[in-house]
């Protein structure tokens, strides 16, 4: 009995202690959240006041797993990353009951089923296509899906190794993004296209430019297939690269050419590149002193002034264009960049392909010039979309991200990623084990393509690139649809119906 009466009594004094404390803390907080100045709702409602910023935090968690409905999330709502979570288990991705979209909102694509679809032994896989035919080593590019640019450094030492190895599996292209090329990129065999940012990392002289002796170091690794000349991307039109210091280590330092802790800030554009002579002139350049295919990436704010480039183009002749251009629309993603330009600058995919689409196509140079679409395109109806209206091929990175695990927890330029996948920090990545997302990677790539190729059998034809623009319809604002070739006639003659 008095072993229990003591040990009530040392509870009791614990409780009175903690208690305490607790006052004590509040008391202390009263006074600093009185004596600041930075917060006025801290100053008029101290200690309370702190619950604001707490609970603002939090709203996003809550809206993210409680309160937003399935289609509603953005960037991407849940239905499109569930999709993807399922797909990359490899499995059976069919659901059940009914479509959950609202086809009646504007702007809504609607694939034009076929009476009479081919029959299952007439179905055909999507043959590969030659880029670059004028290059010393044209590539032939096996897949319509493929894994658009991201860099170690902006991306962690894992992920980019599931992605290597994931591309290597299911047979796709892994750009490397601009933060130049790792040994994790070239871990499994895959091909690779190279990204030469505007600060060119992994290709830099000792004064910025382009070294023509790195580059044809890189360009002799026979994983290297293509480079890709970045003017812009559809997050930040106008503005260089950003990877915050704290995500260069020892060894993103090392690739880039960076002090360890020193932010990567590009230019916002090439220095050597002032009009559309020095673009084809640079591309070129690129494509002789390589002998691979050279193309380049940017995001159109205005189709009207792309004209003069391919006016240029046949007046030099066709074997001076780029051997592709990728589009980023203005809704395409980042690590790290200046909100105005995520929100508000750049054309979105859906205006942009078709307008570069009709004008490679009105100057006679469709089987000069790849076409590669970019920009949220993580689902398999809106790669099916992308080729219908003219694309060569889709390229996606964040669909990539949701393979890896991504749970869009918007937390990219931080180093904090709780998924592993943007951060260097060891204990957040041991949560990416690759041995598992590899396949993952794999399986989204693979699960795309086969269900694009279910789309296009059902619109009538036997495989994807033969999927024309009168196979989907547009949603207007009254609710009906119209087919995209009314709205949008091509100017290609094997795609104007």
């Amino acid at each position: 009995m008095g072993a229990a009466m003591y040990a009530l009594q040392v509870l009791a004094l614990i409780f009175v202690a903690v208690i305490g404390a607790a006052l004590l803390l509040v008391i202390v907080l009263f006074f600093i959240d009185r004596a600041q100045a930075g917060d006025a709702i801290r100053r008029n409602y101290p200690v309370i006041g702190r619950f604001r910023s707490l609970f603002t935090k939090l709203g996003e968690f809550f809206r993210q797993y409680f309160f937003a409905m399935v289609r509603e999330e953005m960037p991407f709502n849940r239905a499109q990353r569930d999709w993807v979570y399922h797909a990359t288990k490899g499995k059976d991705n069919t659901v059940a009951f009914g479509s959950t979209r609202n086809l009646n909102i504007p702007g809504t694509p609607i694939f034009v089923n076929a009476v009479f679809p081919p029959l299952d032994d007439q179905f055909a896989s999507t043959d590969p296509m030659v880029i670059g035919p004028h290059a010393r080593v044209p590539y032939v590019a096996r897949s319509i899906f493929n894994i658009s640019g991201m860099s170690y450094g902006a991306i962690s030492r894992p992920a980019v190794e599931a992605l290597s190895r994931g591309a290597a599996q299911a047979g796709i292209w892994l750009n490397t993004g601009e933060g130049g090329l790792s040994p994790y990129h070239k871990l499994a065999g895959c091909d690779l296209v190279f990204q030469i940012g505007t600060a060119k990392f992994g290709l830099r002289d000792e004064h910025g430019g382009l070294s023509d002796e790195k580059l044809r170091a890189v360009a002799a690794d026979p994983q290297v297939k293509m480079f890709e000349l970045k003017l812009a991307q559809g997050a930040k039109p106008g503005k260089g690269g950003i990877l915050p210091g704290e995500k260069v280590n020892e060894e993103v330092a090392a690739i880039r050419g960076l002090r360890v802790g020193q932010a990567g800030i590009s230019p916002n554009r090439h220095r050597e590149i002032d009009d559309f002579g020095d673009l084809l002139d640079m591309i070129g350049h690129i494509r002789d002193v390589s002998g691979k295919p050279c193309g380049f990436k940017t995001v159109i704010g205005s189709s009207d002034a792309w004209e003069e480039l391919f006016k240029l183009i046949v007046a030099r002749g066709p074997e001076s264009a780029p051997d592709f251009i990728c589009i980023d629309g203005g809704e395409g993603g980042t690590g790290a960049a200046p909100m105005p330009l995520i929100d508000l600058v750049g054309m979105p995919i859906r205006e942009a392909l078709p307008r570069i689409v009709d004008l490679r196509d009105r100057y006679g140079l469709k089987d000069r010039i790849r076409i590669i679409a970019s920009g949220k395109l993580v689902n398999p109806a809106d790669v099916a979309w992308a080729i219908c209206l003219g694309a060569d091929f889709v390229a996606s990175a964040r669909g990539f991200m949701f393979s890896l695990g991504c749970i869009q927890a918007l937390k990219c330029n931080r180093n904090t990623c709780p998924t592993g996948i943007t951060t260097h920090d060891p204990r957040l990545q041991k949560g990416l084990v690759v041995e598992d997302k590899y396949m993952k990677v794999a399986n989204y790539a693979k699960g795309i393509i086969k269900e694009v190729e279910t789309i296009a059998h059902s619109v009538g034809v036997s495989e994807p690139r033969q999927m024309r623009r009168r196979h989907v319809r547009i949603v207007q604002a009254d609710g009906s649809s119209i087919p995209f070739n009314k709205i949008r006639p091509s100017y290609s003659a094997d795609t104007a119906t």
